[in-house]
């Protein structure tokens, strides 16, 4: 398979097989997807005749992203990612415990994304300052 990109295009997939692979992999310990790595690995080392040699290296015989590529504001964007999750998550969740947990249908599906909605309007503000949690009943 031949894949004709501008070098822009190429950073971009670069960034988006990072991402990927780091969602894929990041938790996962020596248990890792090494197919996933592969290819990853393989798109980074055409980094160089890409014009980008700085984007990737060589470590424990694998070409893996560089430390300046790691390093390069690209955990931000995973971050933000992250952060999005985790409250649409919580926000969820919470909404669903405050409904008893019932099953839902088109019959309260508009409660539902009201109270998401409230929680979500509460964590863009306050982020998680007002979530207390009784310590005395967690053990």
């Amino acid at each position: 398979m031949n894949l004709e990109l501008t070098n822009k295009q190429f950073r971009r997939l670069l960034d988006m097989a990072y991402i990927g692979n780091w969602i894929l992999n990041s938790t996962r310990g020596e248990d890792r997807f090494k197919d996933y790595d592969a290819v990853e690995s393989l798109l980074f080392s055409q980094a160089a005749q890409g014009g980008m040699p700085t984007l990737a290296e060589v470590w424990r015989g694998e070409v893996v992203p560089s430390r300046a590529f790691v390093e390069g504001g690209i955990h931000e964007a995973i971050i933000e990612y992250e952060n999005n999750v985790f409250f649409e998550i919580l926000a969820e969740d919470l909404a669903r415990r405050d409904m008893d947990d019932v099953p839902i249908d088109e019959s309260n599906y508009e409660e539902l994304t009201s109270r998401i909605d409230a929680y979500i309007a509460e964590f863009e503000e306050h982020g998680t300052d007002n979530i207390l949690v009784d310590a005395d009943n967690i053990l």
